[in-house]
């Protein structure tokens, strides 16, 4: 028994050490300015990750391709990456003022600008967190690229297998492709990446675009063509950092630029001095939960709230959205759409223009009339930039010489998070942060409690929540090894320390924000990691976000409102 113990602890050990490998590598690429993912310079990375073998990328250390991670890493970086061999990451300069158009990818909003034909340029505006997610998930593609230039490869001079020729027919043909030679190209690929005709199949129309019906054979056939290039010619795809972006990091300059335009706003319209209660969230459950039992009446007396909140989140329904985002304008909401590139939009809500009778949760009249409390949602921020807007954002407003303290009575952070017991869908509530890599903990009161959100058909679940450096990642070595170990993790996910270091360093250090400030933290599942078959490569939440995400919303506005 004690050496299976000792074994599964080693290997937790042996993942942990190639994490924080991997960071460090990164950020000695970054401070050398470029390297090649496959080269030398590259060779710390791959290792890493594939001694590592993330949940996300699920078969990266096989000879088969990994067709769930593709399609995660594919989403997250922009259109067309797979065919350059030159790729960027910049600051923001100015690129938005040429004639290059903006490409954002599916599900990271981070401006993307393809130069020419082998180049593409990333914009990084997020901080570190954003340079490691990129680059972990190029590490991932590029490897994934050189399984496929190994199958399609017989000899040094560069003559490929009849399924790469077949492959590139169709990937380069200029007309629609017919059922049967898409089935005949579907077929080529199987072979070349070890995988079934039926696997290939059954993920192919997630790949494609209206404009990229063939996304996917279009994808296959660049990585392999790079990646042969590569080992034939030496033509090694490079990473670069622009000298202004490696100047710039880590100055916060979007993050106060970003705040300063906030408390602009607030200043303007007469709100700095009321009592600000900050909620990190999404764009809609806190004014869909305000603003949806008035201005649909009808359909909440036909439907439960949360049956409401539902059909709001379907993407057809854009008509009902945007009835209650005017009624939300009208009524006392100010939305400041980011300029500043931080890609965080915020809304603030002058609770004095809400008529609160309306309202379908517990609200006490009294108190909200005499307070007057001003609410403001900002949207969800990426790992370390947790940290650099919120410190920010509660640092003194300085007007004509003066500096003015915001009256901050409380910061509410919602969000999804990787859950290690229970499933999609579930509720945490944590007790503390544990920063990964690191023994950096961040205990706080938690001013929500499993009782506040239990009874709603979720699990509930209470204690200590893991910060990590980046959700691809994670494997299951290490997470085992924190479920397991006295920290008894609940869960991960990657702004909790970083928020609460900026809270406690202005309410108990800089002394900005009152020292009584009240926190609440709560996370509802969107993958548990352990799983197999559950992680985030394993597709969307769907609907199933919908009603974890209103509970939270619903408890965090009704402990205001009281």
């Amino acid at each position: 028994m004690k050496s299976k113990k000792n074994h599964e602890r080693t290997r937790a050990q042996e993942s942990s050490n190639a994490i924080e490998r991997m960071y460090i590598t990164m950020r000695h690429l970054f401070n050398r300015g470029f390297y090649k993912p496959m080269g030398v310079s590259g060779e710390t990375l791959r290792q890493s990750l594939l001694l590592l073998k993330p949940e996300i990328y699920g078969s990266i250390g096989d000879e088969k391709a990994e067709l769930n991670g593709l399609l995660y890493v594919i989403d997250r970086l922009p259109q067309g990456i797979e065919e350059c061999t030159f790729i960027n990451l910049t600051s923001d300069e100015g690129y938005s003022n040429s004639h290059f158009k903006p490409i954002i990818p599916e599900k990271r909003r981070r401006n993307c600008y393809r130069i020419d034909s082998e180049q593409m340029n990333i914009e990084i505006t997020r901080g570190r967190s954003e340079i490691y997610d990129i680059l972990t998930h190029l590490t991932f593609l590029f490897v994934e690229s050189h399984k496929i230039s190994k199958r399609v490869l017989i000899d040094e001079i560069g003559s490929t297998t009849r399924d790469w020729i077949k492959l590139e027919s169709a990937a380069l043909s200029t007309k629609k492709l017919t059922q049967q030679e898409r089935e005949i190209a579907i077929t080529h690929m199987a072979n070349i990446l070890g995988r079934t005709f039926n696997e290939i199949q059954s993920v192919y129309n997630e790949f494609a675009t209206p404009s990229q019906p063939e996304r996917l054979l279009h994808i296959i056939y660049w990585l392999g063509k790079l990646a042969i290039e590569e080992q034939i010619n030496n033509n090694k795809r490079t990473v670069t950092f622009s000298p202004v972006l490696r100047e710039r990091l880590g100055h916060h300059i979007h993050g106060e630029i970003w705040a300063d335009n906030i408390k602009e706003v607030l200043h303007k319209n007469e709100l700095l001095e009321r009592p600000i209660h900050i909620i990190s969230a999404n764009m809609h459950s806190v004014m869909n939960t305000l603003f949806a039992p008035s201005t649909l009446k009808s359909l909440m007396s036909k439907k439960t709230a949360f049956q409401v909140y539902e059909d709001l989140s379907k993407a057809k329904n854009n008509e009902l959205r945007n009835k209650v985002t005017k009624e939300a304008l009208q009524n006392g909401m100010i939305f400041i759409p980011d300029t500043s590139g931080t890609n965080i939009d915020v809304q603030i809500f002058d609770t004095s223009k809400i008529d609160v009778s309306k309202l379908d949760i517990k609200v006490n009249e009294k108190t909200l009339k005499s307070n007057k409390p001003v609410l403001l949602v900002m949207d969800y921020a990426f790992g370390e930039q947790a940290y650099e807007t919120i410190d920010e954002l509660l640092k003194p407003f300085k007007t004509k010489g003066k500096n003015i303290y915001l009256n901050v009575e409380s910061l509410s952070i919602m969000g999804k998070a990787g859950i290690l017991e229970g499933g999609k869908g579930d509720i945490m509530i944590p007790t503390a942060h544990i920063f990964e890599g690191t023994a950096d903990n961040y205990p706080f009161k938690n001013e929500l409690s499993k009782n506040d959100l239990e009874g709603h058909g979720l699990d509930v679940y209470e204690g200590t929540m893991i910060t990590v450096l980046g959700t691809s990642l994670q494997n299951k070595d290490i997470l085992k090894f924190f479920y397991n170990s006295t920290w008894s993790v609940i869960g991960l996910e990657m702004e909790g320390a970083h928020y609460q270091k900026a809270i406690q360093a202005a309410s108990k250090v800089r002394g900005s924000i009152s020292p009584d400030v009240k926190v609440r933290y709560a996370y509802y599942a969107s993958d548990n990691p352990l799983e197999t078959g559950s992680t985030l490569a394993s597709g969307g939440l769907g609907t199933t976000g919908v009603k974890p995400t209103y509970v939270i919303t619903r408890k965090i506005l009704e402990q205001l409102f009281n």
